[in-house]
């Protein structure tokens, strides 16, 4: 059982900056892969970006390539999401969520997630 809580929202100006932190219990925290999703009011759950369980390779949707970067620190046992050049679009709950068996962009996959964590871009 692995239980997840996001931090790190908020509002920002677009071009601004946050770092998520997706907190994890459960002593096997390393052996799951964990992603980042954000829904906007009507529309479906999206894939953001994910990790593996060492934290050597990452993956990324397109539209956040180049401004957002994941990253873990197993000892800690802490995912961050680094969001930089943020822009209106990017408003959105932002969830972190863990993957016992793959990794990767389908939402389906995973196991556990958290209860999210809004980000607000004004223009």
């Amino acid at each position: 059982q692995v239980q997840l809580v996001e931090s790190g929202g908020g509002l920002v100006q677009a071009g601004g900056s946050l770092r998520l932190s997706c907190a994890a219990s459960g002593r096997t925290f390393s052996s799951y892969a964990v992603g980042w999703f954000r829904q906007a009011p009507g529309k479906e759950r999206e894939f953001v970006a994910a990790i593996r369980w060492g934290g050597s390779r990452t993956y990324y949707s397109d539209s956040v390539k180049g401004r957002f970067t994941i990253s873990r620190d197993n000892a800690k046992n802490t995912v961050y999401l680094r969001l930089n050049s943020l822009k209106p679009e990017d408003t959105s709950v932002y969830y972190c969520a863990a993957d016992s068996s793959r990794w990767g962009s389908d939402k389906e996959s995973y196991d556990y997630w958290g209860q999210g964590t809004q980000v607000t871009v004004s223009s």
